[in-house]
């Protein structure tokens, strides 16, 4: 497995709703993708509209990038993101259960 499976770059556009209130994120195809979809449905870790569903609950703001990565001994969604009141951070969550493992306030 790769270090570092990028799911989604720069988004330019928001995340939509998917009907429930989870966002959906734009996604080009690949094999990363198809690797990060295999893990979802073996239940090793979860979709990533589940986890930005939890992220955007507790740290509301415009999500910007994101990346699947080995870290922590584990796989981790890290989430780069503007929040509302314009400070870009940086969230490690659990891709597995969606907990927060870290949060960084971006310098630049």
């Amino acid at each position: 497995m790769r270090p570092c499976l990028v799911l989604a770059l720069m988004l330019a556009l928001p995340a939509m709703a998917d009907g429930q209130g989870a966002p959906v994120v734009p996604v080009a195809p690949g094999p990363d993708v198809e690797l990060a979809r295999d893990l979802v449905e073996r239940g090793q870790i979860l979709p990533l509209a589940k986890v930005l569903a939890l992220l955007q609950a507790r740290h509301p703001g415009q999500v910007v990038e994101v990346e699947l990565e080995y870290s922590y001994g584990k796989l981790v969604y890290e989430v780069d993101m503007i929040t509302r009141d314009g400070r870009l951070i940086e969230v490690d969550l659990d891709a597995a259960t969606g907990a927060i493992l870290d949060l960084d306030e971006e310098d630049d």
